[in-house]
């Protein structure tokens, strides 16, 4: 169990702040809401304090006894503010402690991360990008807001990522504390990346179709990470139903072709590609226009012919040199031939830079939030690493930047 720290400033996005608690007190955490003054205006003490089992207060003259303005940051395993307006960056950026929230962010120990959210010309202003830098500079981690409805009939960068996403971002930090630092020093800032997500489907009919169980969990996951750390991404989703990560550029696709098609152009000047997605690897040969019916009680022969393989594709499509292409692999190891040797086999037939490999046996992995999966490169292996899907995608880029750094 986590101490955590929930601050909530004054915007009207605070309502998306009860149903990340809800979550992270769900999954066990002990969650300290600190909001200003001025969230209360939007949600209630008695909300937060409900939700969180705990009592609520905005003053450091509360419980003084108990240095509560102080203990509250020291023992924080980690403080997430979400929603974060641009007068609360303001006053943290220059160091204010003029109520409670403001002096916990000074006090914390653990890792500290910001989820803005204002109108986009708030977001835009020249003041706010400096206090933004200068928070990242000291090591806060500062979420990208999403781009999509505001207050009023207004649209555009400025929305608080969904709760779903927050969660995924701050449960990562606590599991992998040096995801905090690599997403504070935005690591992957003026890199473009290209990833695919989930499992294409080959249609025999308008209603049937060969596919496969992936969810896309996977690929998202490396979209979020990758975005967390400045990356510009470009996410092709097969068949995915999720809602799209924040910040990244998502296109939509059915089919295998269609999968290569769109890969194709994502990744002609990206400078990281990742094949998370399980393309079909079979088609039928023929596809009926119309629903195929029963007939009495035969069965129904199908003839499968080979997919292009997108990744391959995509390594022979390669002009820069520089570009790392990363591959997954899906494997049921046996008796004679090991998940190791399996991979190995793999890596050397597609020719890619790095090979991501796990055990698929019985169904697992599809649709779970955890994984564990070896790393393979033309030289090592590393591994087993486990965890959420989340924590894996950071470990991931790390050694997919490795490898760009000794090209």
């Amino acid at each position: 169990m986590s101490r955590i720290v929930l601050g909530v400033a004054g915007g009207i996005a605070a309502y998306k702040g009860c149903e990340l608690l809800r979550r992270l007190t769900t999954a066990g955490h002990d969650v300290t809401v600190v909001p200003t003054a001025a969230a209360l205006q939007f949600v209630g003490a008695s909300t937060w304090a409900a939700l969180s089992g705990k009592p609520v207060s905005t003053e450091v003259w509360d419980d003084v006894h108990q240095v509560r303005h102080v203990l509250l940051g020291q023992e924080a395993d980690l403080v997430f503010v979400a929603p974060v307006t641009a007068d609360l960056l303001a006053r943290a950026a220059a160091g204010r402690a003029d109520d409670l929230l403001t002096n916990v962010l000074l006090t914390a120990h653990g890792p500290v991360v910001f989820a803005p959210a204002m109108h986009t010309e708030m977001w835009g202003h020249a003041a706010t990008r400096a206090n933004v830098d200068l928070l990242r500079q000291r090591g806060t981690v500062v979420i990208d807001p999403d781009s999509g409805r505001l207050t009023g009939p207004d649209s555009g960068p400025g929305r608080l990522p969904e709760p779903d996403e927050l969660y995924a971002i701050a449960t990562s930090i606590l599991d992998r504390p040096a995801t905090a630092r690599t997403a504070a020093a935005r690591d992957l800032a003026g890199l473009t990346v290209a990833v695919s997500a989930g499992g294409t489907r080959e249609h025999l009919d308008p209603v049937r179709f060969v596919g496969n169980s992936s969810s896309g969990l996977m690929g998202w996951a490396l979209a979020r990470a990758a975005a967390l750390r400045g990356a510009r991404v470009r996410l092709v989703a097969a068949n995915v139903t999720l809602p799209p990560p924040a910040g990244a550029e998502v296109e939509h696709v059915t089919s295998t072709a269609e999968m290569g098609h769109a890969m194709g152009v994502a990744a002609k000047d990206a400078d990281l590609v990742v094949m998370a997605a399980a393309p079909a690897d079979f088609a039928p040969a023929t596809t009926s226009a119309t629903k195929i019916k029963k007939q009495g009680d035969t069965g129904l022969r199908v003839d499968l012919v080979q997919t292009a393989d997108v990744l391959a594709g995509l390594v022979a499509a390669r002009t820069d040199p520089a570009q790392i292409l990363v591959g997954f692999a899906a494997e049921t190891p046996t008796a004679d031939r090991s998940l190791a040797q399996l991979g190995a086999a793999k890596l050397e037939r597609k020719g890619c830079d790095l090979l991501v490999v796990n055990d698929v046996s019985g169904g697992n992995v599809f649709g779970r939030s955890d994984n564990e999966v070896i790393l393979l490169d033309r030289n090592r292996a590393s591994g087993p690493f486990a965890g959420s899907k989340d924590v894996l995608a950071h470990d991931i880029w790390d050694a997919a930047l490795e490898l760009r750094a000794r090209r």
